[in-house]
């Protein structure tokens, strides 16, 4: 559905976008992640046909988004971090207004407009005024009116900004249903949410793809295997630091609270689950257990991992 080949965008002396290369098959939810700044939004616009690139190529659907825009434009829904609405204009009447511009007439408009506000959730409030809407029904009617032509990609960036956690969570459903009949590039800082919703990642930093692969397969590629959190009674704090240290598979302890219990944080070796031996050692020296538990290596920790090494 996407194929794009060494696509370059420079503005002055910067370059925003480094000759990435990637494609999205038909029928993928993708998540494109990275930090502000790093080439994300900049790249959308130019799969969506709405900034010219320095160099490359990029296809969507089989046309050159650039050679042949309007066939291209005719296949995307782009909606945009800050949705444009015309807040004069009530609901039904502005998605009228955006299906004629994209070509939609006569029956097929009024069935489109039916099925995005079904979709959407917009049916309570199809004759409020858009400038009235809350947040949330403003985000609904950017993703009704990048769907009302009904086209085979959806780019969305950042579509749950600036939403409460149950207005994000609604989205998130409506995403993953979209997903049943759309190829979806989608953009967000929310990294649960990917999680949640992507079949794929694309991790873009200073300009260049860094990763592309399934969420799951991202978090054991970096060798991460998550913290081990102990909680327990110990006579002596500095000694029991000594005996956790000396477990086969713990690289370093870190005490979170002291007091009577402590709580630490065991990190662990790459590829090693000590749990059993830290059971062992605590048992041995009679230590009151309260809390053995691993934590699970998340998106968040795969995405410090590529952007910022150092950290």
């Amino acid at each position: 559905m996407i194929k794009v080949e060494n696509l370059t965008k420079r503005f002055g002396g910067v370059t925003a976008v480094d000759g990435i290369s990637f494609e999205v098959g038909k029928g993928e939810i993708v998540g494109f992640l990275g930090p502000n700044g790093a080439g994300k939004s900049t790249t959308m616009r130019m799969l969506s046909c709405y900034l010219p690139p320095t160099g490359g190529r990029a296809e969507v659907a089989g046309f050159d988004v650039f050679k042949d825009s309007l066939k291209a434009r005719e296949r995307i829904g782009y909606m945009p971090e800050h949705v444009p609405l015309y807040n004069d204009m009530r609901v039904t009447e502005y998605l009228k207004y955006r299906a004629a511009l994209k070509g939609v007439r006569g029956r097929r408009m009024k069935e489109r407009i039916g099925d995005v506000m079904d979709l959407c959730g917009l049916g309570d409030v199809d004759r409020k005024l858009v400038g009235n809407l809350s947040k949330g029904y403003r985000q609904r009617v950017g993703l009704a009116d990048a769907m009302v032509h009904e086209p085979d990609l959806l780019i969305l960036d950042e579509p749950t900004i600036g939403l409460d956690p149950n207005q994000i969570r609604q989205v998130r459903e409506l995403i993953k249903n979209l997903g049943r009949h759309h190829t979806i590039l989608i953009s967000t800082h929310i990294l649960p949410e990917v999680e949640l919703t992507c079949s794929r990642v694309l991790i873009i930093n200073r300009g260049r793809i860094e990763a592309s692969d399934a969420p799951e397969n991202l978090r054991s590629r970096i060798g991460a295997t998550g913290d081990v959190r102990l909680e327990v009674k110990v006579p002596d704090l500095e000694s029991a630091k000594k005996a956790l240290l000396d477990t086969q598979g713990v690289k370093n302890v870190t005490v979170l609270d002291e007091g009577e219990w402590t709580a630490f944080t065991l990190g662990i070796e790459p590829g090693a689950d000590p749990r059993e031996a830290i059971h062992h050692a605590v048992a041995e020296r009679h230590w009151p257990l309260r809390e053995l538990s691993r934590e699970r290596v998340t998106l968040e920790d795969v995405f410090t991992d590529i952007t910022h090494p150092d950290e």
